[in-house]
This record gives C-alpha cells, structure tokens and sequence, in this order.
C-alpha cells in the first residue's frame, strides 16, 4: 500500500508544481487559453494524444469491444493511430493554425462566427459545447471506480474529490501551458504504464502465443458459433467494428478539446513533427488498449458481464497483477483522466467565457474579467461533473454512461463537417452549418430516448454517432450548393491567409559578363 500512496502523492506534487510554474504563461486571454500560440510539436503531440485517450478508453471502451470482437478490437487502436492522428493533423494541422491566426479566433465557436460572419452560428456552438460537454466531463471519473475499488480501501468519492481538486488547481494556475506540460509527463507515464501492463498480463498467461491460442479457443454461442472467431483478423461482426473505428477517429476531427491543439502549436515544422510525434503515441497507447482488452475472455473466470457489465474487464484482467503494477496502472489511469479533464474544463470555460457570456451578457469584458470568469467557470464545471459522477456511482443512475456515448457522436456530428469544408471550400455556407448543428444533435439525442424510431443498426450511439459524421460529409455541401452563396469579401478575407502577396526589397544588380556579352 505505502508504494502506492508514496507514487500517488509524487505524482499529485509533480502536477501541482508544473502548474504553479507555469503561471507567468496566463497573464491574458490568449496566454491561459492558447499558450500563446507559441507551443512546441512534443507538448502539442502529447496534449493532443493525452486529451484523446482517457480512462474512458482504458477502462471502458478497450474492456467492452475487446469482450465483443477479440483481438480484432486492436484495429479500433490503429484506425485511431492513423485516421485519428495522423490524417486529422495532415489534413486539419496547417489550416486550422493559419486561419484561426488570421481571423483572431481563439475557440471553435468563435472561429464559426468570425469564418462565417454569423453571431448565431457563434452562439449555437457555444450553447451545444456546454450541453454535451458536462455529461463527458462526469463519466472520465467512471473508469476509475473499479481501479480504485481493487487498489485502495478509499471511498470512490474522496479520490473523484481529490482528483478534481488537483485537476482545478493546476489548470487554474498555469492555464493551456500547465495543461501542456502536464500532458506531456501524462503521456509518457501511458506510454510506459501500458507496455509494462500488457507485458505483465500476456506473461501471466504463458506469453503471446499461449495467450492467442487461448483465445483461439473462447467461445460464445450468443455472439458467434465460428471456431477461433476471437482470435481472428476482423472478429465476429466486422461491420459493427466499422462503426467503432469510424467514431472513435473520425471524431476528433471535430471535438472542440482536439482540434483547439493546432490553434496554439507554434510553426510549420512543430505541425510536421508533432503529427508523427502524436501518431506514434497513438499506436503505443490506443493500439496497446485495445489489444490489452481483446484478451479479455481468457479471464472469463473472474469476470460476470452480465452482472457487472463491461468496466469490470480490464480491471478483473489486472486484478492479478503484482502491487508495483497496480500502483503503475493506477497511476496511468489518472493521468488519462486528468489531462482529458483538463482539457475539457479549459476548452468549456473558454468557450462560454468568450463565445457566450462576452457576445450576448458582457461585451465590453476586458481581459482581466475575462481571465476571472473563465477561472471560475473551470471550478464550476469541475463541480457539476464531480456532483454528477459521485450520483451516477452511489445510486447507479446510467443516464450519464449513455450521454458519453452520444456526446462524441453529437459533437463530433455537429462539427467535423461545418470546420472542415470551412477550413478547405470557400461556398460553405452558414445555412449548412445550421444544418448540420441541428442533424447530429437531434438525432443523438433520439437515439437514447427513442431508439426504436430508428432501424436496428442505428439504435447504438455508436454506429449513430458514426452516421451522424459522415452524414454531415454530404449534408454540408449539398446545403451550401441550394443555399446562398455567401459574402465573396467575407471568404476572400477569411481565405487571404493562404495565398498572401508579400512585397519585399530588392538590390539591383548588374547582369554578369557573359549576359552582357551574349
């Protein structure tokens, strides 16, 4: 016990001091929101990578689809590695940096209104911001519950209170850049911790190829009468397992919390080494989760989903393991908790702060006031989430289990589309935006209070969520094709960023011999 506590508290120390530190970095508004603009590619690759893998996938998702498909679960890892990251930052990277810069936008909502010339939009994705993100925020504490319950005999709520506080502080203090930096020690504690893990966890079961056999040989009538079909390439439901891997990548195109990461990196090489940077992260974290939890049928023995659902695999798997890797694992899972938790807080502060409060309460808010404002909305958020995860524990509310599911689906629905053919075609228009706000949310919010409206495939926030993106793919430009055009000042600004004529000295000079003599 007393290794656990003593990482336990350096851990804590380490964060306090880092955000304490980085206090000189939060002076004005686009110091503790954006860092500055002046981040470098490894706390940016990290802070990306950190805000994408939480307990949430640890505990939760890499348990569940793990159980469901096997070992073919890892391709949820790679599509995240390479659609998720790789592709979200070749594609998102340069363009979200140069046009935000140039349209002063320091949130998504703000880069809406200012891309667009619509206060509504601004408004809207503020208001949808707030209602989605508060639900996501409370269940990042879900995961740890039954890795606290199997380490410590400590009540859940004091380490959920703990964990916050710490969190707050921190993030309070030093702003984007505390988060940054905490990110990055975060992330190299994932890295580590989920290789040590899944080392700990094949040995355990005679190494990879004893372990691969066992699972070869699992069986579930419910799920599949196919021999070794746990063990195979693609799983039991191949198509399903689209829909995981379309959700959990394409997604981060369009969160707020991920896509807020290019607006504060520093220049173009940073968006280059910071793609491969948070790329490779990805593959080691996200690809380790999900392979992690494809073995999770070998411990059927000591796991009743039926009775304890899926959050209780990764951790029944894990349960075995020696004192010095509970403490590692606990520590790993806190720190994918706490950087998304930081993440979220800032990015719901900011936006409420700058997109909602300032444009409709306030809008001569100065930055004083601003930074005031934003602080206490960071204590606020914290508080409500705490409130509503410590609910959803002690009487077992699941409400909150099912709006993480349809918080990604709505978000991601609602922006992926509107930022990107924002960032890349000057005809899209506000119209289309509106539309696509409207789709994915109403939609998302159906689905868990009327799934039987919708056919089979759909009634999962899941494969709805991954609808709802791609929907918006098509949505998006058909709109803005029958709607009117937009202002041609209005894009030509927004889009002068691109291709701007510099105009600079020159020396004459004399043309050289042989020009003259020729």
């Amino acid at each position: 016990m007393w290794i656990k506590v003593l990482m336990l508290v350096v851990f804590f120390a380490v964060m306090l001091a880092i955000g304490l530190y980085c206090r000189r970095h939060s002076t004005d508004v686009n110091g503790f929101v954006l860092g500055g603009r002046n981040v470098g590619p490894w706390l940016t690759a990290f802070a990306y990578g950190t805000s994408y893998f939480s307990a949430v996938i640890f505990v939760g998702y890499a348990g569940q689809f793990g159980w469901k498909y096997g070992i073919a679960a890892s391709w949820v890892g790679i599509g995240n590695a390479f659609l998720g990251s790789l592709l979200a930052w070749a594609v998102l990277g340069r363009r979200t940096r140069i046009m935000t810069q140039h349209l002063g936008s320091a949130t998504m909502p703000e880069f809406f209104g200012r891309r667009f010339g619509s206060r509504a939009l601004k408004i809207i994705a503020s208001i949808i911001i707030f209602i989605f993100l508060i639900p996501y925020t409370a269940s990042l504490y879900n995961g740890l519950s039954r890795l606290f319950g199997m380490a410590f005999s400590i009540d859940y709520s004091v380490c959920v209170i703990v964990m916050a506080v710490l969190t707050g502080i921190y993030v309070i203090a030093g702003g984007y850049m505390a988060t940054a930096v905490n990110d990055f020690i975060q992330g190299i504690i994932m890295v580590f911790g989920i290789v040590a893990v899944i080392a700990a966890v094949l040995t355990s079961k005679g190494g990879f190829l004893a372990a691969l056999d066992g699972l070869s040989r699992a069986a579930d009538p419910a799920v599949s009468s196919s021999p070794g079909i746990f063990a195979s390439f693609f799983g039991p439901d191949p198509a399903s397992l689209l829909g995981v891997v379309i959700l959990t990548s394409l997604g981060t195109w369009g969160l707020p919390q991920m896509v807020q990461k290019f607006y504060a990196i520093k220049s173009e090489g940073a968006i280059n080494k910071g793609m491969i940077i948070s790329t490779t992260f990805a593959v080691i974290v996200a690809g380790g989760c999900y392979f992690l939890g494809g073995f999770g049928r070998l411990f059927s023995d000591r796991i009743d989903v039926a009775a304890n659902g899926f959050d209780s695999v990764v951790p029944a798997m894990l349960s075995g393991l020696p004192d010095i890797l509970i403490a590692v694992v606990v520590i790993l899972v806190l720190s994918a908790s706490m950087s998304t938790l930081s993440s979220l807080v800032l990015t719901s502060s900011s936006t409420l702060t700058l997109d909602l409060l300032k444009e409709t309460v306030r809008p001569k808010m100065d930055q004083k006031e601003q930074l005031l404002i934003m602080r206490i909305l960071i204590v606020v958020f914290i508080a409500v989430s705490v409130i509503l995860a410590i609910v959803q524990y002690k009487i077992g509310i699941t409400f909150i289990a099912q709006m993480m599911g349809i918080s990604w689906g709505a978000l991601a629905g609602a922006f992926l589309a509107p930022f990107l053919y924002g960032l890349y075609w000057k005809r899209t228009t506000k119209a289309a935006c509106l539309v696509s706000f409207f789709f994915s949310c109403i939609v998302m919010v159906a689905c868990v209070l009327a799934p039987q409206i919708f056919p089979a495939f759909l009634r999962s926030p899941i494969n709805a969520g991954a609808f709802c993106m791609l929907a918006g793919l098509v949505i998006v430009p058909v709109v803005s094709i029958l709607s009117p055009a937009p202002e041609k000042t209005l894009v030509d600004n927004a889009f002068s960023c691109y291709d701007r004529i510099v105009s600079v000295r020159q020396r004459e000079a004399l043309p050289d011999e042989d020009i003259v003599e020729k």
